[in-house]
Order: structure tokens, then C-alpha cells, then sequence
């Protein structure tokens, strides 16, 4: 399944096994030897709430939340009837998470997620820094400074706003994934604000490098735009996949997009 062409193998582990370990979801993500993809998503369930999500990078590091994952984690359990709500309650390693389907007619298309209030406080990023906040802060990477800000969304996020995303973001991704402020490793996004209303941005992911899409990182995007004075509480996304609608009201931040089905079969492990 994708989200904005941010795409992940999704396995129903309510009713088999499903071996999780880093190996398999190496070979499961490798576009060569396996099916191909960002990552792992497997379905479970949960003890509180409707089901549990574990959703795992490329790499086979596992991630706290996937905002273009968790939409379409939403219409697979509709889809192959493991729920008949309208609205989900999805627990994940970064917390609770409320989707509401999206349908044209009777079909799931799209879903909009609470994802949460954004976090600034540095210690909970995590970042290793004296203050409090980093919200357009000068961070110096390779002898180049950066102004930054960082938020987290479930995960870490730095976002740098530049005049144009004709950047080689394959070597300067990885120099903030592995700089020693992020000591959790980190997701880097570079935005180029068109108007108050609509921003474009280009993604690195730790643990999966450059993606279509980011959900978490786009609600990321949207919300240092919003602090740094660039836009109003709604903006529209637009990354390599798509566009995606994320608003800010009452603390918290809300984003919509689309879920899409590509195939479905069986794979030996």
C-alpha cells in the first residue's frame, strides 16, 4: 500500500505469525531480492484500543509513528473487515492515534489522523542542546550552517527552509542523520514556502533515506512554518508523491491524504 507514494508491505499479524526482526524486514523492503518498499507495517492488536501498529524502515529499524503509513494501516482493517468503524483508535509507539476513514461511496480512499500535539521541547525530541527549544536555531553541519528547527511528531524532525529543493539532498541527509546532537538519529526536511497557504518539501528519512512522502514529517513542515511566521494554522503539503492537507487547531495537529491499495499475495519468509 501507498500513501502518497510512500510505500510499505502490510501484513495482518492478528491472525498468523509474523516474524519481526531485522532481517526479514531487510529482505522483505530490498526492491531486488524481495517485494520492495519503505518498510514493514504489521497489523496487531491491542489491549486498549482498536489495533496496534509496528511499523519498521527499510533498514529494519523500527519507527515510533508513520503518518502516510497509519492511513493506510486505517483502510487495510477496513478493507479486509477486521473493523467496521468509521473511526479508529490505533495505538502506536508514539501514542494513541484517532483516524477517520475518508470514502467515495463505499470505498476508503483517503483518511484524515489526529496525530498528536507537536513537541518542542528539546530533551524530548530528543536533541542534545542547551536550550529549551530549538526553533530557528544556526547549526553548523560539514563547515555549513543550517538555521533549524526541531520538532517532534511521535519522532524526531529538523526542518530548514531554503529558496529552492534543487539541493543533493543524498549527501546532506545522511550528515544530519548521523550527527551526534540527534541521538535517536533524526528525519530531515528542506521547504520552500510558495505562499502563506501552501509550502513544497523534500524528505530524509533515517533508517529509509529520501521518500515520496512523510506524513509526520510534513504535519513537521507544517507546524515550523507556522512558528517560524510563514503560514497560517492550514497548508498544503506538497512533496515528490502528492499533496497532503495538514491543519493546527486546538494544540493539535491533523492531517489528511490519500490511502491506496497497489497489490496484494504471498510471500515465503
Amino acid at each position: 500500500m501507498e500513501g502518497l507514494g510512500n510505500d510499505y508491505i502490510y501484513v495482518n499479524g492478528i491472525h498468523q505469525e509474523v516474524p519481526i526482526d531485522i532481517h526479514t524486514i531487510q529482505k522483505l523492503s530490498n526492491r531486488h531480492t524481495g517485494i520492495g518498499s519503505d518498510g514493514v507495517i504489521v497489523i496487531l492488536p491491542s489491549k486498549h484500543y482498536d489495533f496496534r501498529m509496528r511499523m519498521f524502515n527499510r533498514d529494519g529499524s523500527e519507527g515510533m509513528m508513520c503518518g502516510n503509513g497509519i492511513r493506510c494501516f486505517a483502510k487495510y482493517c477496513y478493507d479486509y473487515n477486521l473493523t467496521k468503524k468509521n473511526v479508529l483508535k490505533i495505538e502506536t509507539n508514539a501514542g494513541l492515534r484517532m483516524v477517520e476513514l475518508v470514502f467515495d461511496k463505499h470505498k476508503v480512499i483517503a483518511a484524515r489522523v489526529d496525530m498528536g500535539k507537536p513537541i518542542l521541547n528539546t530533551k524530548l525530541i530528543p536533541l542534545v542542546y542547551e536550550k529549551e527549544e530549538m526553533i530557528n536555531e544556526p547549526l553548523v553541519i560539514d563547515d555549513k550552517e543550517y538555521m533549524v528547527t526541531a520538532i517532534s511528531m511521535g519522532n524526531p524532525h529538523v526542518v530548514i527552509f531554503v529558496d529552492t529543493l534543487d539541493i543533493p539532498l543524498e549527501s546532506i541527509g545522511p550528515t544530519f542523520e548521523r550527527h551526534a546532537m540527534f541521538p535517536a538519529s533524526v528525519n530531515t526536511e528542506f521547504v520552500q514556502v510558495i505562499n502563506d497557504t501552501h509550502v513544497k518539501m523534500r524528505v530524509w528519512e533515517r533508517g529509509s533515506g529520501e521518500t515520496q512522502a512523510c506524513g509526520t514529517g510534513a504535519c513537521a513542515v507544517m507546524y515550523a512554518s507556522y512558528l517560524n511566521g510563514y503560514t497560517g494554522s492550514n497548508v498544503t503539503v506538497e512533496l515528490l508523491g502528492g499533496k497532503l492537507e495538514i491543519s493546527y487547531c486546538n494544540g493539535h495537529i491533523f492531517m489528511e491524504g490519500p490511502a491506496t491499495t497497489v497489490f496484494e499475495g504471498k510471500i515465503e519468509i
